[in-house]
């Protein structure tokens, strides 16, 4: 597994196999980055926040995305999600299929993401 954009363990942040492979670093006064994030069948990002928002850009396998209080949405290659800066969310790949997205977010006072806790096993399979 490579984790070398978020600089955090990646057990601590991930269940599952997952591997981050960056694309593009900011540069100033640009303050937004992107990588390329595979997920292995199953696994998925505990829950998170962004401070400034997040967009992911789906471009392999089936994935699964989940907005705190919301349902859980199925997403497939071409589809583009956008989470508003502070929303509750978490995302993955499918329990059959892996899942490949780029994903872009903008560090604010240096910090570009709030890990939270592990999506349960419950949550993860309650669709």
């Amino acid at each position: 597994m490579r984790f070398s954009t978020l600089g955090e363990s990646s057990a601590d942040y991930f269940t599952g196999s997952v591997r981050v492979d960056p694309l593009f670093q900011a540069n100033p006064p640009s303050n937004a980055f992107g990588a390329s994030v595979t997920f292995e069948p199953g696994s998925r990002t505990a829950w998170h926040t962004h401070p400034l928002g997040q967009t992911l850009i789906v471009t392999a396998g089936t994935g699964m995305a989940q907005r705190w209080s919301g349902a859980i949405e199925e997403i497939r290659p071409g589809d583009v999600i956008w989470f508003p800066p502070g929303e509750k969310h978490w995302h993955g790949a499918s329990p059959s299929c892996a899942m490949t997205h780029i994903a872009i977010q903008e560090r604010k006072d240096g910090k570009v993401v709030d890990w939270m806790e592990h999506v349960s096993d419950d949550e993860y399979n309650s669709r």
